[in-house]
């Protein structure tokens, strides 16, 4: 069972978080977006193969490729996928071949990947270009490159250009075939701090360039396989170093399960070293002669990579939100991939006017990162579709301050943000009141204008669907407890841009006073100035605004100061204990 679920998880490791949703498209139209998407691709390929030029990151081709490689499975399953196509020779057969790394997804999966597995060596994943070198009486004959695994590119005539190359070792044996990886050398490299530089698109112009360019003189090589070497690990890496590839040596430790390989991994990401790294892997002693190798059948290396701090995903759909203050933003709904500890299904691509400028329709790829308070943020647009749909977006010039303070099918978007604001706690402090409970009161048509849910009795909001009798009383008894509010708290509720610091000076304790208060007045208070000053005042003085502010008045809000002081934390602190826990997993639904 341990067997099963490990091929399990790493099958994950391989794919997207969910499972990969074929785009709606016509045969026709999945033919054009796959003919552009390769067009490109192939554009980028004879640049770097041919050219020794990166025009893209890697990981913004390496994401496209996928791309790629998903809708040719959706619409042409039968035709090979595509693969970078060498655009020189790339004729030279490999000695013994690449066999690669299985992906590991994270430390479950290295825990399952090690179990019963003995002698395991953990290396930093050096970020670079996979070569192969043969030594033939101790002479350097070939350097070739990975190609697809089985043939690559000759790049002998570069190797003499790169002193961490030896051109001769001092052996017996009549033929040495080592793989490792050619970087581009580094100092004092934190991957945490640095991140990956395009180093390895470097360190491939360098050798795709005909004429040989100083940085080959900046390249290093990193061993990590010797085909038919001795037959332990050190014996190996005690060789190489005498040969000149003491850089394995270097970097090689011995691990015996997957909290030890996660010390490393984390160690190695923050410490300073002398190349790029995108994870590390995890070694045992092949179990094959090298004359059986094959691509994609290296079982004795697994890889587990850091995660990329930035990620990239398929845009589903575009909808649009309008705040409580009326400002419409653009939300795309995007394919769930993972970053970091989360899993991301949604992100703010803020104002109309950026999403207009971005051009962003269902089916573009974007990136993402982490903005420093852990919230998904778009950074760019990475491939546009060729066909596009551009979504209707609500009338900008029908959503204000004051627009939206009652019940109506347009304003449904406002009104509900201007519901969940009261919920927050500089407003009304309406403890267990999520948007989703908002929500349900608004769609059983309990609630009119923004502040009649006063007038709700306990069975009216028990008549909404998914509210529970005990629930709907807890709501009953929140809703009542703000009735204790100071007049600060219901002129943040109005919407009224007081600032904070204008709030907790201003004296006046009733309406009535601050209906009477001039602009001048307002401007004597922290943070008000002329203009904001005069915008206070026109909106109190607006018919929509004054008609809650009656509402209000009727209902006796605000309380009068010396009522606030003790009542509401009275009234929490005697909630059962069990009732509090109840409506806090409640607001969580």
């Amino acid at each position: 069972m341990k067997g099963l679920l490990f091929w399990f998880l790493c099958g994950l490791s391989t794919t997207s978080l969910a499972q990969e949703v074929c785009p709606a498209w016509s045969p026709a139209r999945a033919g054009q977006e796959i003919a552009q998407l390769h067009g490109q691709l192939r554009h980028w390929d004879d640049a770097y193969y041919r050219q020794g030029k990166s025009q893209v990151s890697d990981a913004d081709y390496d994401s496209l490729q996928q791309r790629l490689l998903q809708w040719q499975r959706c619409f042409t399953p039968a035709r090979p996928g595509y693969a970078a196509r060498l655009t020189t020779d790339g004729s030279t057969p490999h000695p013994v071949a690449h066999t690669g790394v299985q992906k590991l997804r994270d430390k479950l999966a290295v825990a399952y990947w090690m179990q019963d597995r003995t002698a395991m060596w953990v290396q930093p994943k050096v970020d670079g270009v996979a070569v192969t070198l043969v030594y033939r009486a101790g002479q350097l004959v070939s350097l070739v490159s990975r190609g697809d695994g089985l043939r690559g590119e000759q790049w002998l005539d570069k190797a003499s250009a790169i002193p961490a190359i030896p051109q001769r070792i001092d052996t017996d044996r009549p033929e040495v075939v080592l793989q490792g990886e050619l970087f581009l050398t580094m100092t004092d490299h934190q991957q945490a701090r640095d991140g990956g530089r395009n180093a390895r698109a470097q360190v491939a112009g360098a050798m795709m360039r005909h004429a040989h360019t100083p940085l080959l003189a900046q390249l290093g090589i990193f061993i990590w396989a010797w085909p038919d070497g001795p037959a332990t690990l050190p014996d190996r890496l005690a060789q190489l170093a005498a040969w000149g590839f003491g850089l394995a040596q270097q970097w090689t430790r011995q691990v015996t399960n997957e909290e030890e390989v996660a010390v490393w991994r984390d160690r190695w990401f923050r410490e300073p070293l002398p190349f790029v790294t995108d994870g590390v892997v995890i070694h045992q002693a092949p179990a094959q002669q090298g004359r059986d190798w094959q691509p994609g059948q290296g079982h004795w290396s697994a890889a587990w990579k850091y995660q990329p701090a930035e990620v990239s995903t398929e845009v589903r759909s575009v909808e649009f939100t309008v705040g409580r203050t009326g400002k419409i933003t653009a939300v795309l709904n995007l394919q769930p991939v993972q970053l970091e500890d989360k899993t991301v299904r949604r992100v703010n691509a803020g104002s109309l006017r950026r999403w207009k400028t971005l051009d962003i329709v269902a089916g573009d790829q974007i990136t993402l990162t982490l903005a420093g308070s852990g919230i998904p943020r778009l950074e760019r647009v990475i491939w546009r579709v060729s066909e596009r749909h551009y979504p209707t977006p609500p009338d900008e010039n029908a959503f204000d301050a004051l627009s939206c303070l009652q019940v109506s099918p347009a304003c449904r978007a406002q009104f509900l943000s201007r519901l969940s604001g009261l919920s927050q706690k500089s407003v009304l402090d309406i403890a267990g009141m999520q948007r989703s409970s908002w929500q349900r009161l608004l769609e059983s048509g309990a609630i009119s204008h923004l502040f009649s849910w006063l007038l709700l009795q306990p069975e009216q909001i028990a008549a909404a669907n998914g509210i529970s009798p005990q629930r709907a009383q807890q709501i009953w008894h929140r809703f009542n407890l703000t009735r204790q509010q100071p007049l600060r708290r219901w002129i943040s509720a109005l919407g009224l841009p007081v600032p904070q610091r204008a709030l907790q000076a201003l004296p006046d304790t009733a309406w009535s006073q601050l209906l009477a208060r001039p602009a001048e007045s307002w401007q004597q208070l922290p943070g008000i100035g002329k203009q904001l000053a005069q915008r206070i005042v026109a909106m109190l003085q607006d018919a929509r605004l004054l008609q809650l502010i009656q509402f209000l008045q009727q209902q006796g809000i605000p309380a009068e100061e010396s009522v606030f002081g003790m009542g509401i934390v009275e009234d929490r602190q005697s909630e059962p204990k069990a009732q509090r826990q109840q409506a806090g997993e409640e607001a969580k639904q």
